[in-house]
């Protein structure tokens, strides 16, 4: 059964620029850093960095919550990302928007006050 988002994994071209940069990005260090793999804890949840990505080579969009959205795509954006979709509303409150960081990586954004983090073992 599926029980929600635990690990996204990222291919970077610069794994050393990467890691930098979603240091910024999350507000977290890596809690792992090796030259195979980065990983970074985030409420719960892991995003990962591997070496060797070519750029745009996304196969899927992980969304990442946040309780501001248009605030937070500014701030991503001003560390380099550019809008891939602007913030939308979906429905029911609910605002997305994805951003492709500097390696070509879709990274996605999501306000959704429906979301119980409590729930998020």
């Amino acid at each position: 059964m599926i029980q929600g988002l635990r690990t996204v994994i990222y291919p970077v071209t610069n794994l050393t620029e990467a890691q930098a940069w979603y240091e910024q990005v999350l507000g977290v260090p890596a809690y792992f850093s090796e030259a195979f793999y980065v990983g970074f804890e985030v409420g719960g949840f892991e995003l990962g960095l591997i070496p060797d990505g070519e750029p745009g080579s996304a196969g899927a969009t992980a969304y990442w919550g946040t309780d501001d959205i248009d605030a937070e795509v500014a701030r991503v954006s001003s560390l380099g990302a550019q809008v891939h979709s602007p913030v939308e509303d979906v429905g029911g409150g609910i605002r997305v928007a994805t951003v492709r960081d500097p390696y070509g990586n879709l990274f996605g954004i999501i306000q959704n006050p429906h979301f119980d983090r409590a729930k998020v073992a």
